[in-house]
């Protein structure tokens, strides 16, 4: 589909979903309409753009031939997907393509892709790797599944949101591919978090020892990202405690039907779970270290 073939809506509009669509605004794209389950959030999004406030998805994918969902998780999914309900995605599924970007499990978006085929829609998904910032300037890293077909269609607009769509496979591929790169994502910012309380415990300089670390096998994209912001306390959300959890939660489910109990993983889910029962889920994921800098706690 070339650019002027595409009308767009999006369900859900928080953090990346609105970015996203300020993105492909400003790439001439035609947004048409925004839903969210926050009324206000889609109302200040849809005044900025110039499009409807929808008050349902159905309603987005009526205005739209092309619907965007960024959501929270498996049930949030499966609630705007859900069968015999009149503010459903499905009620106007027909003729439409969903490109589905949430990190849920495997299993739902095959489910999603069944459901939208067998009411006359096409399904995609496209697992985004990256931040707000990502989102608003266009390099995300999108790992995309569904039918190859599909993708293809879908490509133009992908390329404007992404550095390098990349085609994994069938539905459900790419949602396990997203699963393992949040895991690792997880368990070095957990062991960055542990290695940078201990050099505090030892009274050592930490901004020398980030430095040290980035020219060592210590270095990663994570101690790029987070480990200034662990030092200083500083864990305004670009990537939430809660979502760590809930996706190195997927990546656990996924270990435990492959037969396998991975240690680190384990750990690094639990360390995120303290963090959300102490109440602090909503603070970036970098405040991992509250749990493990001395004093803090």
């Amino acid at each position: 589909m070339a650019q002027r073939d595409f009308t767009i809506g999006f369900v859900g509009v928080g953090r990346m979903g609105a970015n996203m669509a300020r993105r492909l605004r400003d790439h001439a794209y035609p947004v048409v309409a925004v839903y969210d389950i926050a009324p206000r959030v889609a109302a200040t999004l849809a005044q900025e753009l110039g499009c409807e406030a929808a008050h349902t998805p159905a309603r987005v994918a009526e205005l739209s031939n092309t619907v965007i969902t960024v959501v929270t998780d498996d049930r949030a999914m499966r609630q705007i997907y859900q069968a015999n309900r009149t503010e459903s995605l499905l009620t106007r599924a027909a003729g439409r393509l969903f490109i589905n970007c949430a990190t849920i499990s495997p299993k739902v978006h095959v489910e999603i892709e069944a459901k939208v085929e067998k009411q006359g829609g096409h399904s995609l998904e496209a697992c985004m790797a990256g931040s707000i910032t990502q989102a608003r300037d266009g390099t995300l890293y999108l790992m995309c599944a569904g039918k190859p077909e599909i993708f293809e269609r879908a490509k133009p607009l992908l390329e404007s949101l992404s550095m390098n769509p990349r085609y994994i496979g069938r539905a459900g591929e790419a949602a396990k591919v997203k699963a393992l790169v949040n895991m690792v994502m997880n368990i070095n910012t957990a062991a960055l978090a542990e290695g940078l309380g201990l050099g505090e415990a030892l009274g050592l300089d930490l901004t020398m020892l980030r430095e040290v670390f980035v020219q060592t096998g210590a270095a990663s994209r994570v101690l790029e990202t987070d480990g200034e912001d662990m030092q200083n306390r500083a864990h305004d959300c670009y990537f939430s405690a809660s979502h760590a959890a809930k996706d190195s939660g997927i990546a656990l489910a996924l270990a435990k039907q492959a037969g396998l109990r991975p240690p680190l993983a384990t750990a690094t889910f639990k360390q995120y779970s303290r963090l959300v029962n102490l109440g602090k889920g909503e603070l970036d994921k970098s405040a991992i270290a509250e749990l493990t800098f001395p004093g803090r706690a």
